[in-house]
């Protein structure tokens, strides 16, 4: 691959972690769009540094979506038993828009002009049902069927040629990638969570960019 454009620096923030700070959902949704970000694009990275090849940086920005979708999930599943319905949705419906901004960003460099905020957040819509399907425990975190349907998911962006083992990639999710991602996003959240700095009071209005299930559609915990 010639070039490396993804970016990530539009995604710092200053007050993530700051000590008797109480944020809103929306406020919090961005830091952790920092979060996921730079969680998927390092494991975009990792998977190419084990040779899995990318095509061009398009196709890894394919990869990339495909985590955050998984991402995105795995803190909407986090958030289910621990936050009010009301402030759980404000804090994926603004993680998922804030996303789709960076998401924007990059594939108009790439790509050029067109509708890619739409596409993303369908895609994130479209796992949301899938990984919905999937059981996750409170406890223990993603089912195996999670983790393998994640590595389906990055499997089919990735072209296969015989100098390659791109086939082995959902493997490499299964056992190595995808217990990783969760086990980063799950320190995340327990440090949002058990500092309490998110404000609880439900919010007057919510941005429906990207559609949650409600609890007991999919399986939500075990």
């Amino acid at each position: 691959m010639a070039r490396t454009r993804v970016k990530g620096r539009f995604l710092r923030t200053k007050w993530w972690g700051g000590k008797d700070k109480i944020r809103t959902a929306s406020e919090q949704g961005g830091a952790l769009a920092f979060i996921a970000w730079r969680v998927a694009h390092e494991t975009a990275i990792t998977l190419h540094g084990e040779d899995y090849v990318y095509r061009d940086d398009g196709q890894r920005l394919d990869v990339i979506a495909e985590f955050l979708a998984f991402i995105v999930h795995l803190v909407d599943r986090i958030a289910c038993e621990q936050l009010p319905e009301e402030v759980r949705n404000e804090l994926i419906n603004a993680t998922g828009s804030r996303l789709a901004g960076h998401m924007e960003d990059n594939r108009l460099d790439w790509e050029g002009p067109g509708d890619h905020r739409t596409l993303f957040i369908d895609l994130l819509n479209r796992r949301f049902d899938e990984y919905a399907e999937e059981s996750f425990s409170s406890r223990t975190g993603p089912g195996y069927g999670m983790y393998r349907h994640a590595g389906h998911c990055v499997r089919r962006h990735l072209y296969v040629e015989d100098a390659h083992d791109n086939h082995w990639v959902i493997d490499q999710v299964m056992d190595v990638e995808g217990p990783e991602i969760y086990g980063k996003i799950h320190k995340a959240m327990q440090g949002l969570l058990e500092t309490g700095s998110i404000d609880l009071t439900p919010p007057a209005e919510l941005q429906d960019d990207v559609h949650i299930p409600k609890p007991g559609q999919g399986v939500f915990g075990e």
